[in-house]
């Protein structure tokens, strides 16, 4: 009996897919998107024990760089769910195939605390979540999570700037919090910051920095922004009252100050750093003509280097606000409208989208980068669940 020339060719075709080079399937699967690999552990148990390994998923990390695959994260007010937009996709609707759904089950909250829980960093994948002074740390692409030990000063403080950052030179992760002391007369400050491979936090002396909107909105905890291997945020020195740019150096865990522009508003409120175009950035919001100028720090730590780039207008948005969260590889900038919607301008100024989620009401957003990692090992236990 003769065998079908289709089945004989399947069989030829299984046949070659199983005897691929170890090698050769390995830099096929570090080439995928974070989201097929994870699915592809179910494949075998030599799968499985390949992409759980560090090593694998720090090759894919690097391999991505150039293009990563940025996300947008959603935290609903009342339930243990977020959601999750792709930033590159045309569309920014959540109810388009750009955006999915991720549970936070592991926080184990009442739905009353959802309304408290606030992202206050990313890095490399993972998000800094702070719900009541309890800090978390998780990976929403692979679902790694680990709750971070209370300073041992926190019971007392009340928190106004946080960060979150990695030291490539000792492979460790930090979680950096500026806090003030609630019931004393000279507003004892610390800086402080842990790190999870020695799993310990660490005072840095003579803290002088505030908040810089403390005396305005309540010293509202400001989120730093990562470049450069530093955290950044800005605050005023607590003895001139004069703002700055204060860096908080990963590698070398000590601050430093960087001059803002010397036309910025100081008695403006309404403004944050970012990173635009791979540079440090601020942008500044002025209601009187609906404008958002952002300015770049073209070299990095020299006053001379910023310029106004951009001016963005907002007037055609319902809710006269625009701020912006990032910029997209094509060069599109999207932000928040500062109610329950996102807007896109394109790199020229001009409004291209503006989605209202009043159907999803959120209490925090942010963005971050897919990646496979996990978090340090100390001694032989591996900070993760």
């Amino acid at each position: 009996m003769m065998r079908n020339s289709s089945s004989t060719g399947l069989v030829n075709m299984k046949q070659k897919t199983l005897n691929l080079p170890e090698e050769l399937i390995i830099q096929i699967l570090l080439r995928l998107p974070v989201k097929s690999i994870v699915r592809f552990k179910c494949v075998c148990k030599s799968w499985l024990s390949l992409i759980s390994d560090p090593h694998f998923a720090e090759s894919n990390f690097k391999l991505a760089a150039n293009t990563p695959t940025y996300k947008l994260l959603f935290i609903a007010k009342s339930a243990p769910e977020t959601r999750s937009i792709d930033l590159d996709h045309d569309a920014m609707s959540l109810n388009s195939s750009a955006s999915t759904t991720v549970k936070l089950n592991f926080l184990q909250l009442p739905p009353s605390s959802y309304s408290s829980l606030g992202i206050v960093g990313s890095c490399r994948g993972f998000l800094l979540l702070n719900c009541n002074a309890n800090i978390f740390l998780w990976n929403p692409s692979t679902g790694v999570h680990n709750q971070i030990p209370c300073s041992p000063i926190a019971s007392n403080v009340h928190a106004y700037l946080y960060g979150f950052g990695y030291d490539p030179s000792q492979d460790d992760y930090l979680v950096v919090l500026a806090s003030y002391e609630r019931n004393t007369a000279d507003l004892l400050k610390h800086l402080e910051f842990f790190s999870l491979r020695a799993n310990v936090w660490k005072e840095i002396e003579d803290t002088h920095y505030m908040n810089a909107g403390f005396y305005w909105n309540g010293c509202d905890p400001r989120v730093g922004s990562l470049l450069n291997n530093a955290i950044h945020w800005v605050a005023f020195h607590h003895d001139t009252v004069v703002n700055h740019i204060i860096a908080f150096d990963l590698i070398e865990r000590r601050v430093s100050e960087i001059p803002l522009p010397d036309d910025f508003e100081h008695e403006s409120i309404d403004y944050e750093l970012w990173e635009f175009r791979g540079l440090l950035s601020l942008w500044v919001h002025h209601e009187e003509d609906d404008t958002v100028n952002i300015w770049v720090m073209e070299r990095y730590k020299v006053q001379s280097s910023w310029v106004i780039t951009l001016v963005v207008s907002f007037s055609e948005i319902p809710t006269q606000y625009f701020s912006p969260i990032c910029s997209r590889k094509n060069g599109d900038i999207v932000g928040t409208d500062g109610d329950k919607g996102l807007v896109k301008y394109n790199d020229k100024g001009q409004l291209l989208e503006h989605h209202s989620y009043d159907e999803y009401p959120y209490v925090s957003l942010a963005m971050y980068t897919e990646s496979l990692l996990s978090l340090p090992v100390v001694g032989d236990r591996e900070l993760a669940s």
